[in-house]
């Protein structure tokens, strides 16, 4: 093995970790609300208050990781992950288990980026998509096994059981990070924008919180309206705080880079309709079919699968026909597929269901290895931990605020409706507004040039795609 594919590999041990754990907890969710006594709709606090938690102290991983060593950032984000894991096992209230995924939430946060940060720094640029592909492709076993395995757990035993077997992987985490990852750091590295970090923590947090828990009477309207227009607000001054200072702690010089401008805003349109699927998923099959956890699962693991066959061919695409031919064409093809769910009902053939989500999931991979390579096509190795931290909050509000959107129009549906149970067209109606949004990304990967990322895809500019028109 060449050593430059030893690093991602052992990175690879910390996504699959988070991966698993994430695609399990999707399964088992009505199962958990159903012991917590609370709806299942309620539980999509448990989803988006991870991924909230993400979005909030990912900025912060890059300085963590120039200032005190990548290794050591690393190894500290697995010890607070598998903590957050083993709290939400324990925990008996939906209080205490949000809280418990926050906990997770900053460990991740810490413990991804940090990854991905290593392994740009290692990996020379020729290698970049190779290694991506590397990164991911053990990562993809977590979601690959993570439903079953779910709803496995879920059904014969205790959903419990599910966070706790993150404890051993945490720990061979630890260790293969202990021998094998160099603790890389900056010999000056720049001060923390605290200011930064505030303004755009509590913007974000007030935002995502208020949209999250809308018309579910958590909160009250006022106080709902109040958060929202708050985070508004700060994260206005947080632009106007960010031009005026140095280093900043999200720097918006950035998106000077068209490649990176359009990566971040394109992807962000297109995993916000994709970050949905997970979250409604095993909703429509447990509770609009009526399957148990592991029959859900038995089916939603197709998509991970997927995804792990696109990973050994996304390079040598890529190089045939480049970034922007398979951003602009693949982004329409996931949307047909992520539109296609909206036709299952109960009496779809399980084997139709498991080709387009295997489908769907093949070509979104290649999407999503695309987006995650070309956002750092004219990024410097000074930019490197800064454009890292920034693409990695982008992707978890993305994500975040697909289960919100999906939850949300679930909501809207039954009120039109004067429903106060789910139903099947409420998945429906689901599906295809948040495949409408992923297919609008289209419109913004379409303003890349023909060339963009031809040296990571090893191309040559000479050996353009067609312009796609």
């Amino acid at each position: 093995m060449r050593p430059y594919f030893l690093t991602p590999l052992i990175v690879a041990t910390a996504l699959f970790m988070e991966n698993l754990d994430s695609t399990v907890i999707a399964t088992s969710l009505p199962a958990i609300a159903l012991d917590l006594h609370r709806d299942p709709i309620s539980l999509k606090l448990a989803l988006t208050s991870y991924l909230l938690s993400l979005a909030v102290f990912i900025p912060a991983s890059g300085w963590a990781a120039d200032r005190f060593g990548a290794r050591t950032v690393f190894r500290s984000a697995i010890i607070i992950f598998t903590t957050g894991s083993i709290l939400c096992g324990l925990s008996s209230t939906l209080t205490q288990f949000v809280l418990a995924r926050i906990v997770q939430g900053f460990g991740g946060a810490m413990m991804v980026p940090v990854g991905r940060l290593v392994i740009l720094r290692a990996v020379p640029r020729s290698q970049l998509v190779s290694a991506m592909a590397y990164l991911t492709f053990p990562a993809l076993i977590g979601p690959v096994i993570g439903p079953p395995l779910g709803g496995f757990i879920t059904t014969y035993f205790q959903w419990r059981w599910i966070f706790w077997i993150n404890v051993p992987i945490g720990v061979l985490g630890m260790v293969l990070a202990s021998l094998f990852i160099e603790n890389i750091r900056e010999e000056e590295p720049r001060s923390l924008d605290l200011v930064g970090f505030l303004l755009s923590g509590i913007g974000l947090s007030a935002v995502m919180f208020g949209m999250t828990v809308a018309g579910r009477g958590f909160i009250s309207v006022p106080l709902d309206i109040a958060l929202v227009a708050l985070g508004g607000v700060l994260l206005t001054i947080y632009v106007w705080h960010a031009r005026r200072i140095e280093h900043p702690i999200l720097d918006l010089r950035l998106f000077k880079h068209p490649t990176f401008r359009i990566s971040v805003t394109g992807g962000f349109l297109f995993r916000l309709g994709i970050g949905a699927s997970p979250f409604l998923l095993p909703l429509m099959f447990q509770i609009g079919f009526g399957m148990t956890p592991f029959q859900s699962g038995s089916l939603t693991f197709a998509s991970a699968a997927g995804a792990m066959l696109m990973k050994a061919t996304a390079g040598p695409i890529l190089k045939r026909i480049g970034f922007r031919t398979v951003l602009v064409m693949n982004s329409m093809i996931c949307a047909v597929f992520l539109a296609s769910y909206s036709l299952f009902t109960r009496q779809t053939s399980p084997t139709a269901i498991l080709f387009l989500l295997l489908a769907g999931g093949f070509f979104r991979s290649l999407e999503f290895t695309s987006i995650n390579t070309l956002t750092y096509a004219e990024i410097s190795d000074q930019e490197a931990s800064l454009a890292t931290s920034f693409s990695a909050v982008v992707q978890q509000l993305s994500v975040s605020a697909g289960v919100a959107m999906g939850a949300a129009v679930i909501e809207i549906v039954q009120q039109v409706y004067g429903e106060t149970t789910l139903s099947t067209h409420d998945f429906a109606i689901a599906f295809l507004v948040v495949a409408a949004i992923s297919g609008s990304s289209v419109f913004l990967f379409r303003q890349l040039p023909a060339d963009a990322g031809a040296e990571l895809a090893g191309r040559t500019k000479g050996a353009l795609a067609p312009k796609v028109t």
